[in-house]
Parts: structure tokens; C-alpha cells; sequence
């Protein structure tokens, strides 16, 4: 929060400022619901990737609260004047994302009175914030909706937070290790928020054992060591759609361990999956043809024949793939796993949300060229 009233303030000192988010649509998300009432105008930029994604998801209900938003199209860039005279509004969040349930959030922490959200189940991260700075918010749960009501211009404070490590970069390291021989790895102090857990439920399912250790709560989050082994006889899952907002960045890596499970896997509605830094469902059925795993696709949904002895041999470019940090890394895992001689281009896309991979991987034993 103090790096965000940092640029808040610069904004005010310039008649025009240009925010690069780079590959990151948290930050170009989240950042516009903080520039609501900010008095110059605002670009929020970002890579080819970035700029390719659906930013309308926040720009109308933004332009709602009374700030002047617009997009190219529905894509970066944005520029945001904001408003002195912010009204609060109700939003209606249809598509499970917490970046825009987040969005419109911090946009009502500007803003007289009371903000009504109705949302979609999406990651909660920045409700439990909102407690720990004690802004005034309320939700109620009902099925698989959460109503939320945010008071806007309170006063609150800023508080020091080392943060627990993600579920998301943890995946790939969990997943090597089910399906590597002779294999443990503990992992210490993770971020397991139950909306954020659907990969541990969904390999769970498949016959995994991953198992929560010294479970305590930080700053309202719940945070766990996880423990995982090798699993030599993993099975095919027909995964449940409501597993999907708590593990819609995982799905690369679930797929690939589906791979090598007995049995078919089936996943069902995908469809945001494409919105991501890349058309990840697309890029995913490709990847896996390309290895020669039968994969049947039916719209957002999609078949995999898993095959526990599948080994390659052969040699493997991964490419064109919007330099997305995910492909790049769920390729590097299966190269480890599966054999094969690889060509991975982009290795630098990992900088985005996991600098240290390939130092890990190396330090697993990989070897990298």
C-alpha cells in the first residue's frame, strides 16, 4: 500500500505520467482502481503480451464510479483522469476474477459511502488486506457468491508483510516431484488461502498425497510448510468446474501431470483460461499433440489420455508462445520428467512471477544449456 500512495503522489505532480505494468495485469489492474480520483490524466502501458489482454473488464465499471477511463479497444494502453466528485456504485462480478472484484475494490476505498459488489467466487487476497488495514468491509456467502460492501475514505494505516510464497510458482515444483522416482520435498512457508488450493484438491483426487504441515495464520492468511512425494500410480481425474477459479494459473502444469496418470482426465470449461498472458488452453492442446499424448478437444473442454509409462525421446522446440512465463516453465518441468532433447525459447519470461527458477532447476540437478 505505501508503494501505491507513492505513485499516487507522483501522479499529482505531473500533468501526464505513463505507469508500465510489463507482463503483469495484477498490477494494470489493480493500479487503475487506485488512479480513480486521481487529477491528471494517467497511461497505464504494458508488454505485447499484456497489451493483448480484455482491460473493458475494469474500464466500464471504473468509468462507473465517475473517473474518465478509456482503453484501445478494450486493450492497453488505458488513461485514466480521475474524479473529485466519485460516487460509489453496485458491480456485478460474472467472471470469477478476484484482479477485477480487486479493481473496483480499491476504486471504493476512494469513494464516499458504501460500494455494493456481487461477485463470483474468485481469490480473496485483498479482502483479508482490507481487515488487517481495517477498512470498513462486510461480506456475506451464499453458494458460490460473495456480497460484498466496501465504505469508502476511511482512514487506516500501513503495516511491514514478508510475504509467503505462491501456490503458483510451488506448483511446478510439486508436480516434478510426483512424477519424478524417489522423490520428497518440502516446501516451507506457502500461502495455502482455500481459494487459491484447487491444484492441491485436484492432485489430491488424482492419488497424490500432498499434505499441510506447522499450519499457522499471517496477517490473516493461513500459511503452511507442504510436504510431497512421488506418486507411481497417479489416475486420470474427471476435474469439477468449481475447481477452476482456485486453480485457473495451475492448469498447465495439472495438465502435464495428467499426462502420465492411468486413465483419462477430463476439464470442463476453460474458456478463461485463453484470456490469459497467452491462449493458454490453445497453446496447451498443441503442446501435448506435439508430445504425442491424444488429447480431444471439444470447445472449453478438453480429454487426456494419460499413459504412466510415456517417455520421449525425440527432440522438442517450444515457440510462439507470447513469451508466457507458465509455458516456459510447465515445458522446462516436462523436459525433466518425460526426456527428450528440448529447445525452449524465451527462458527469460520467467522473470515475470519466478526469477529464481531456473537457479532451482539447476540446483535440482538439471542440466541447462
Amino acid at each position: 500500500m505505501k508503494y501505491m500512495d507513492m505513485v499516487l503522489k507522483v501522479s499529482l505532480q505531473k500533468k501526464k505520467i505513463k505507469i508500465n505494468a510489463g507482463n503483469s495485469g495484477t498490477l494494470a489492474r489493480l493500479i487503475l482502481g487506485l488512479l480513480v480520483n486521481s487529477k491528471n490524466e494517467i497511461t497505464v502501458v504494458g508488454d505485447k503480451s499484456l497489451s493483448k489482454r480484455d482491460f473493458d473488464r475494469v474500464v466500464i465499471p471504473l468509468s462507473k464510479f465517475g473517473a474518465i477511463v478509456k482503453s484501445n479497444k478494450g486493450n492497453l494502453p488505458v488513461k485514466i483522469i480521475g474524479s473529485e466528485f466519485l460516487r460509489p456504485v453496485n458491480y456485478y462480478e460474472k467472471l470469477g476474477s478476484a484482479q477485477c472484484k480487486s479493481s473496483v475494490m480499491l476504486a471504493a476505498v476512494k469513494t464516499p459511502g458504501i460500494t455494493k459488489i456481487k461477485a463470483e467466487k474468485s481469490r480473496n487476497h485483498t479482502e483479508i488486506l482490507f481487515k488487517q488495514l481495517n477498512i470498513p468491509i462486510n461480506i456475506e456467502e451464499k453458494k458460490n457468491i460473495d456480497f460484498i460492501q466496501v465504505r469508502g475514505q476511511s482512514n487506516f494505516n500501513g503495516f511491514n508483510y514478508d510475504v509467503p510464497g505462491d501456490i503458483s510458482s510451488c506448483s511446478f515444483f510439486l508436480v516434478l516431484t510426483l512424477l519424478s522416482r524417489g522423490s520428497k520435498l518440502i516446501i516451507e512457508k506457502v500461502n495455502i488461502n482455500k481459494t487459491r488450493m484447487g491444484i492441491i484438491k485436484i492432485l489430491n483426487k488424482m492419488n497424490a498425497k500432498i499434505i499441510f504441515k506447522n499450519k499457522r495464520v499471517y496477517k490473516g492468511e493461513l500459511v503452511s510448510d507442504i510436504y510431497v512425494e512421488s506418486c507411481k500410480n497417479l489416475k486420470g481425474i474427471n476435474c469439477p468446474s468449481k475447481f477452476n477459479s482456485s486453480a485457473i494459473d495451475e492448469f498447465l502444469i495439472i495438465f502435464l501431470a495428467a499426462t502420465k496418470a492411468k486413465g483419462v482426465s477430463y476439464f470442463y470449461n476453460l474458456d478463461e483460461l485463453n484470456k490469459k498472458e497467452s491462449p493458454r488452453l490453445d497453446i496447451a492442446v498443441e503442446f501435448l499433440k506435439n508430445i504425442g499424448v491424444k488429447v480431444l478437444r471439444s470447445k472449453n473442454n478438453i480429454k487426456i489420455f494419460g499413459n504412466p509409462k510415456l517417455e520421449l525421446n525425440g527432440k522438442y522446440e517450444i515457440k510462439n508462445f507470447r513469451k508466457d512465463h507458465r509455458v516456459c516453465m510447465m515445458s522446462c518441468i516436462a523436459a525433466l520428467v518425460l526426456g527428450g532433447e528440448w529447445k525452449i525459447n524465451d527462458a527469460d519470461s520467467t522473470a515475470t512471477s519466478f526469477p529464481k527458477f531456473f537457479k532451482l532447476i539447476k540446483f535440482l540437478g538439471a542440466k541447462i544449456y
